[in-house]
């Protein structure tokens, strides 16, 4: 069953899937949206998906995004050129996408009690 599964998602998949294909934009003009992604990044391939970061509660950009292309090499000439360009007056990161590091929901900041050596 394991070989049924590795052939069907290709050998050249890494893992955690296809990372390779995600790339994240940061230091993005807050005027940047999902359609400015897409029409930036379409000069190296096609575009998957697009999608600016947005404030959830006033609906304005963070100032990144992240892009998925259709196939590794055109994510990785997109990141090769567009790194450290201009972008809206901005100088734009752009670098693969790293998988989510898995989220702590202990909110709590466990405060409390003396800091510091013995209180003897």
């Amino acid at each position: 069953m394991d070989s049924l599964l590795s052939s069907a998602n290709g050998p050249s998949e890494p893992q955690g899937g296809n990372m390779g294909k995600k790339i994240y934009v940061g230091n993005l003009s807050y005027d940047f949206n999902d359609q400015s992604l897409i029409s930036l990044f379409s000069d190296f391939g096609d575009v998957e998906s697009a999608k600016v970061i947005v404030d959830r509660d006033t609906g304005r950009s963070k100032g990144f995004g992240f892009v998925e292309m259709t196939n590794e090499n055109s994510a990785q000439e997109a990141i090769a050129k567009l790194n450290g360009t201009q972008q809206d007056g901005r100088s734009i990161n752009v670098s693969e996408a790293k998988p989510m590091a898995p989220r702590d929901n202990n909110r709590g900041g466990g405060g409390g009690g003396r800091r510091g050596g013995s209180r003897y």
